[in-house]
């Protein structure tokens, strides 16, 4: 199961905050006798607790906190490995809750959420894992949780839980975008809101234009990308230092010579920092096409932080009108997608 990004509950600092008193009374069913509340912040990363509260012989706890701005509680058991409650709390706020500890599972299940909109799409998600995880469901939870944030695009708590989907973003950024545009305009500067905005601005996908580069070749000649407009070209980010960067290039090259004539270019952005061993590797492994670049910058390359390169090998497909076709094509995949445009 992915995790929602730690990091940004960074906001969770804003516990020690002055401000409007907010409360948050939390029932609790299914834990045993000893068990304990945690109430965390997270910092730099790692979940700090600042609390640590006893249930009552009703199973409730009672938190009450100065809050200014929009503030992430986190709930935990004093056990290892246990579930996680995020309780995203606005200023002046009386939230009730009603919550299930299921063990078998794991798992904690608000069951009732009353006086926060953010806590009711909250109780919504985890219903969704329980559900998930008691039973195959008929639709799956990624396309629920899809449905369930996009319905509440202006809903604080969607922009965190969108970031369930992070390590898959290129297929879920319409629904990052139509969150950020719901919530951008109410809350700016808050740091879940940021996030999913820098995601939207700084992340291409496909269907978007690609931008312009423009790099100095290797005989010092600057290229452009929009000169190869016209042509599908591949953007292929690599560097001499890149092993599986150079057990790509075979059959990069296999591909080069199979649709040149077809109309496929390669425009290669090296990450190199070293010009001799760039040339040589171009040399040495045959990448007998013109549009080499680099600033021989590294990773600081400015055309790898435009396009968001974080590691390579990584590719960019760019159709002839110059609009981004697909990223992180290689192999089997980038053949058989060359295959099918040049078939059509």
């Amino acid at each position: 199961m992915k995790k929602l990004l730690l990091i940004l509950t960074a906001l969770a600092a804003g516990l020690t905050a002055t401000g409007q008193k907010s409360t948050v009374s939390c029932t609790f069913k299914g834990l045993d006798g000893d068990a304990r509340i945690v109430v965390s912040s997270a910092q730099g990363g790692r979940l700090m607790p600042v609390d640590t509260l006893k249930p009552n012989a009703k199973g409730t706890i009672s938190i009450s906190r100065p809050v200014a701005d929009p503030t992430m509680m986190i709930l935990s058991l004093n056990k290892s490995n246990s579930p996680m409650l995020h309780l995203l709390v606005m200023p002046k706020e009386r939230i009730t809750l009603a919550v299930d500890y299921m063990p078998a599972i794991n798992q904690f299940n608000i069951t009732s959420a009353k006086g926060s909109e953010n806590m009711r799409v909250y109780k919504d998600f985890t219903n969704l894992l329980v559900r998930t995880r008691l039973w195959t469901p008929e639709i799956p939870f990624e396309n629920s949780l899809d449905s369930l944030l996009s319905a509440n695009t202006g809903v604080l708590m969607s922009a965190f839980l969108v970031t369930y989907f992070e390590q898959a973003f290129e297929q879920y950024a319409p629904l990052y975008k139509k969150i950020r545009d719901g919530l951008i305009g109410k809350w700016p500067e808050n740091e879940f809101v940021k996030h999913v905005d820098s995601r939207v601005r700084t992340t291409l996908v496909a269907g978007m234009e690609a931008p312009e580069i423009e790099m100095a070749d290797r005989d010092g000649n600057p290229r452009r990308l929009s000169s190869l407009r016209g042509k599908v070209v591949l953007i292929d980010f690599w560097a001499s230092w890149c092993r599986p960067c150079r057990m790509e290039n075979p059959n990069v090259v296999r591909l080069y010579n199979q649709y040149h004539d077809k109309g496929f270019e390669v425009f290669s952005v090296s990450l190199d920092n070293n010009r001799d061993a760039w040339l040589k590797a171009i040399d040495d492994d045959h990448l007998v096409w013109p549009n080499h670049v680099s600033d021989l910058r590294g990773w600081s390359s400015a055309a790898g932080r435009l396009y968001g390169i974080q590691s390579i090998p990584a590719t960019v497909l760019v159709a002839p009108d110059g609009k981004i076709l697909a990223r992180n094509l290689r192999g089997k995949e980038l053949e058989n997608k060359l295959k099918e445009i040049f078939a059509q």
